[in-house]
């Protein structure tokens, strides 16, 4: 009887026991994935109609939260771990086509239906994007127990790419050549090709640590800066001018400068975002970390008369937080402005949260990019120190510091054009209060709190005009009645008014009796700043620093425009814009980051600095990912995730995310945010030295080398095109910084009504300077290098999109300063004899580093033939084609010419290879 029993429960028992292992093993086995296995279903077939955009019946699946509560019907569409009864299940499988979901699209596959249905039954676990969720230390594969591996690979970077390639059955490809090299290395470093000396060493060193002398050359170079820069410049929507119709200049080619001096020092990249984005918020900020707040101050402006200055005000301050987006996030923000993110974690109300950081700052769409920081030479920088000491000793610290800062940007001030309730008055242009006679015009709470002087800049075109300052209403008490002096030019002066307190609405009249007729303008106001007077009165020094003061308060100086923060008195409050629209206000917000991302760090305060600490918190899990994803496209062509612009949901995601995420790690904390070693880490790998031709097999399984298989193939950014060609040709100007340049165009380009502005071309070496410092106007961008893909930079642009066109032959062919390069090309092929084969060669050798092929030379002594015998034949068109008549004159160098223009557009020059 008991063995019965025990044969009866193991009977019963063995099946039981199977049926379970097989459940557990099969669940294990078939687990669903929600980022790639459901959300990809989400996105594409349901979050239209059910996302941060729009939530039919209530249903939205952005968040786990909302997909899981209750609908429009009152009832939850998904319950966790009950397929059968979950309503969102049942409506996907409907036949009734009015019912079943996608409403009025094709059905989902079976396949698509059971993947949902097995994430129900499994819990419907939300997955956190890659892109958002820090970065953590990741494994390095081992490859050790491949013998090709350990042959080829050379540092940490190649076993991630290794095992990708051996994944797909794919092999690396050997190291290619030392001129190759040499080339590619100096445009992914310096933008153009490395200096003569530096060259010859490489290509004559054969030791084994001839390559990575090179590369710590070419880091150490001036040059490094500008190269990098110049990518940074779209970033930062850098231009010459301020955009929009009248698109007049603008001064803030200091910013450029500090660029280049920024990466040349190799500032650490969490210094560098910190002083672009709040510079100006630092303790005692320096003149360097005030200009580097015109990162932020490339927003266009508009001048045009008639605007509306606060809705240009408002559109810079949307330019900024998304651009901050855009350029240090990786991220498509800008949409949440008008409603919640359709497929990332961002909700409207945490788009207007992120816009208060920056929606205090001074600026006010004014004529002149209030606030400016002021570029005091070295003897009034001696000055400014000295008058600073004497204010320590003498008033206070603070006091010290509110007057360096109003020397220095004319700030706190108040501008005119946030004058209103105009009486015979008005804003000129919309930019500047100008008073007529019997005017009457206010300033809105003016804090007068302590204040006993008011300076103000002013134009005055008729003598004894009399304006007088009211308290709170036009015939409120007058606290000052002022009659100025005329002057034709903007002036700055200082009129004691009575100690007051308080905030209050200040009321300006105005009457002049020698304007006749109503709409005569008398005077016309810039700014005004009620401050105290100067400190320290009877004490030693006192007169010698008051006139220090006002000789640095007035002196004429060149200017860029930089971010500050309102005063408090001056705060700006800032509210949710109803769908995006800024004159719907909604619900006031104050500043704050995204919920879904890294919290603020503790003791951070809650303006600019803080955000430039979330920024680069290495729990932020976007900024160092958007830094590496840059770096590597800039030198492979694409990055590991090739959507610069989008690392969310709806970008194209990694190739090797792992690889992306050990260099941001090891970007933060072990390279401490260099940029340098950054770049020398993955110059130094096997993979970025491969050799680039393309196997029949690569071609079948990789064209694109999304794997990289070999080395990139890209074609030359538009500053290189051109820099490469100055190089080659020997005209390259070595001078560095100051102001834009202009260097040929044709006539015609520039149509400016507003100004009558003209391309200057500049004379001497300037002409022939980097393509960085080239003049940017943003409404007629240089021609030559829109053709090769360059941008307007109205706005922020992550990534340039390469095409390939015969504009872009037509302009190495015929643009004047291509000709003009070919000629001076020419000139140095000459210098090899006279023999024509070794010229062609030498000119070869200049471009790329190596000897040309005899197929090469051959079609090119051809083409040198053909056009010396029609230049013979024509003394004009010879003439022509050297440009002057002189020594060069002659069919022979005119035909060289030809040759040299041909190797300037030869497709293996005007590519890196």
């Amino acid at each position: 009887m008991k063995l019965f029993l025990t044969k009866k429960i193991l009977l019963v028992t063995i099946p039981i026991i199977a049926i379970i292992a097989f459940f557990v093993l099969n669940s294990h086995q078939s687990a669903i994935d929600f980022n790639t296995q459901v959300k990809p279903i989400f996105n594409k077939k349901c979050i239209t109609c059910h996302g941060g955009v729009r939530r039919k019946s209530n249903f939205s699946l952005l968040f786990r939260t909302d997909a899981l509560a209750k609908n429009k019907s009152g009832k939850p569409a998904i319950i966790p771990g009950d397929p059968d009864h979950s309503e969102m299940i049942r409506r996907l499988t409907l036949n009734d086509p009015d019912e079943r979901m996608p409403y009025k699209h094709d059905p989902l596959s079976k396949e698509e239906i059971d993947i949902l249905r097995k994430w129900i039954r499994q819990g419907a676990k939300w997955g956190d994007h890659w892109a958002y969720v820090s970065v953590k230390p990741v494994k390095v594969p081992d490859v050790k127990s491949d013998p090709i591996a350990i042959g080829w690979t050379k540092n940490e970077i190649d076993h991630f790419i290794y095992e990708k390639l051996d994944q797909e059955k794919l092999k690396p490809s050997a190291e290619t050549d030392k001129p190759t090299l040499l080339r590619r290395a100096s445009l992914d470093l310096i933008g153009m090709q490395a200096p003569d000396k530096l060259a010859n060493q490489f290509l004559n060193d054969h030791s084994d640590k001839a390559y990575e002398t090179l590369i710590d050359s070419l880091l150490a170079s001036n040059h490094f800066g500008e190269k990098w820069a110049a990518m940074w410049l779209d970033l930062a929507r850098y231009a010459d001018t301020k955009g929009y119709e009248r698109d007049d200049s603008r001064s803030i080619w200091h910013y450029r400068d500090w660029l280049i001096k920024a990466f040349n020092r190799d500032q650490p990249y969490d210094q560098f975002l910190t002083e672009q984005i709040a510079g100006d918020l630092l303790p005692d900020p320096t003149d360097d970390q005030y200009t580097a707040t015109a990162f932020h101050r490339n927003t266009m402006t508009n001048d045009e008369g008639g605007t509306d200055n606060e809705e240009f005000r408002t559109a810079a301050v949307i330019d900024r937080v998304n651009t901050t987006w855009q350029a240090l996030l990786g991220t498509t923000f800008g949409c949440v402005q008008c409603h919640s993110h359709p497929y990332d974690p961002f909700t409207h109300d945490e788009y207007y949260k992120f816009m208060a950081f920056f929606n205090d700052t001074r600026d006010e769409d004014s004529y002149d990019d209030y606030p400016l920081l002021r570029h005091f030479d070295d003897s009034m920088h001696q000055k400014l120190n000295s008058l600073t000491e004497w204010l320590q000793e003498n008033a206070s610290t603070e006091r010290a510091k509110e007057i360096n800062r109003l020397l220095r940007t004319w700030q706190p001030s108040i501008n005119s054009l946030t004058a209103d309730q105009f009486v015979n008055s008005e804003l000129a242009d919309t930019k500047f209060l100008v008073f007529r006679n019997h005017a009457v015009a206010r300033l809105k709470h003016v804090d007068l709190e302590n204040k006993n002087l008011l300076i103000y800049r002013y134009v005055c075109w008729k003598k004894d005009g009399a304006w007088a300052i009211h308290l709170d209403k036009p015939d409120g008490p007058v606290l000052k009645t002022i009659s100025p002096d005329t002057t034709s030019e903007w002036k700055i002066v200082e009129t004691e008014i009575p100690l007051s307190s308080g905030i209050h609405d200040i009321y300006f009249t105005y009457s002049n009796p020698h304007l006749k007729n109503e709409m005569d303008n008398g005077q016309q106001m810039d700014w005004f700043c009620f401050t105290q007077q100067f400190p320290g009165k009877g004490k030693a020094g006192y007169e010698e620093n008051k006139k220090l003061f006002w000789s640095l308060l007035t002196a004429r100086v060149p200017t860029t425009p930089v971010m500050m923060d309102n005063p408090l008195s001056m705060h700006r409050t800032t509210n949710v814009f109803e769908r995006g629209n800024w004159l719907v206000k909604g619900d006031v917000v104050t500043a704050a980051v995204p919920h879904a991302l890294n919290p603020m760090p503790k003791n951070a305060p809650n303006n600019r600095l803080g955000l430039a600490m979330w920024l680069t918190s290495k729990e932020n899990p976007l900024t160092a990912r958007t830094m590496i994803n840059r770096v590597w496209e800039q030198l492979f062509g694409n990055g590991l995730a090739e959507t610069l612009e989008d690392l969310g949901t709806q970008g194209i995601p990694p190739t090797h995310q792992e690889l992306l995420d050990w260099l941001s790690w090891k970007f933060m904390n072990d390279y401490k945010w260099s940029v340098k070693k950054l770049l020398k880490e993955i110059m130094m790998s096997a993979t970025y030295r491969q050799d680039s031709k393309l196997a029949p097999e690569a071609l079948e399984k990789d064209p694109s080398n999304k794997l990289y298989g070999r080395g990139a193939r890209v074609r030359l950014s538009a500053e290189q095109v051109r820099d490469q060609a100055l190089c080659i040709s020997g005209l390259m100007s070595d001078k560095m910084f100051g102001p834009s340049v202009f260097p040929y165009q044709p006539g015609g380009i520039w149509l400016s009504p507003w100004n009558g502005a003209t391309w200057e071309k500049s004379k001497g070496d300037n002409q022939y300077r980097r393509a960085l410092y080239t003049y940017w106007k943003r409404t007629a961008p240089y021609p030559s290098m829109m053709t090769f893909d360059g941008v307007a930079r109205e706005v922020c642009t992550v990534r340039r999109i390469r095409t390939n066109t015969p504009l872009q032959a037509l302009v190495t062919l015929n643009d004047d300063a291509y000709l003009e390069m070919s000629r001076y090309f020419a000139f140095r092929m000459e210098d090899a004899g006279k023999d024509v084969k070794q010229e062609i060669s030498k000119g070869y050798a200049l471009a790329l580093y190596k000897p040309i092929s005899a197929d090469k030379l051959s079609v090119l002594v051809k083409l040198y033939n053909e056009s010396l015998q029609k230049f013979k034949k024509d003394k004009d068109r010879t003439c022509e084609m050297i440009g002057v008549d002189d020594q060069y004159n002659n069919p022979e160098t005119a035909a060289l010419v030809v040759v040299a223009n041909a190797i300037l557009n030869l497709d293996e020059v005007i590519t890196k290879n």
